[in-house]
């Protein structure tokens, strides 16, 4: 039986592998829809919009899809991925997930309790340590679909955790990150999202 279960959860694995394979070059040209807000690398310039370059592509490519079936809805994304086919999204998946992710800088005010919660969570309210899904240095794990973190905006990384919170985003696998993000306050939002935006 657990022969079995190894080898249904390596189809898995490779499944979306495959899935994610996409053509970078085409990525790119197709990527010039996305520059506006994106960036050319992936790299936004403004802080609410994520950076997408150095992303895991199966990520990627699971987020365009909930954005296109409505499993995920933003007003100004959902629009963007209705047209794109399985191919579109796979080439831009593969394009921006080969960029490099600008580091960012963590506010120094914040950055110890923010490490403090990634890396141990709080014991007495039950919350879950980053670390244990996005790994010591934030680089997440592409086959399990837990985001890459390292260099993240701050300020999206907060706005992510509060729709998390209040349930305005519900794509998340069994609930996980809602039911993390339902334990934090206000403060340790603000503390972790400093804190990831300074991770290299």
């Amino acid at each position: 039986m657990k022969k079995q279960f190894a080898v249904f959860v390596a189809a898995l694995v490779m499944a979306g592998a495959s899935q994610a394979a996409g053509d970078a070059a085409a990525g790119q040209t197709k990527s010039v829809t996305c520059l506006a807000c994106h960036g050319a690398d992936g790299n936004s310039v403004n802080p609410i919009w994520p950076k997408l370059a150095g992303q895991h592509p199966e990520y990627i490519l699971k987020q365009l899809a909930d954005l296109k079936s409505g499993a995920r809805k933003d007003p100004l994304m959902s629009p963007m991925a209705a047209p794109l086919s399985d191919a579109d999204m796979a080439d831009l998946a593969a394009y921006f997930s080969s960029q490099k992710t600008a580091p960012g800088t963590a506010a120094p005010d914040q950055a110890k309790a923010g490490e403090t919660l990634y890396r141990a969570g709080n014991a007495a309210s039950g919350l879950t340590a980053c670390i244990a899904c996005h790994g010591p240095s934030g680089a997440g794990n592409g086959a399990a679909n837990f985001p890459r973190l390292a260099g993240q905006h701050a300020s999206y990384v907060d706005k992510a955790l509060k729709d998390l919170r209040s349930g305005a985003r519900s794509n998340d696998p069994n609930r996980m990150m809602r039911d993390i993000a339902g334990k934090m306050t206000d403060a340790e939002i603000a503390a972790v999202a400093q804190y990831i935006q300074g991770l290299r």
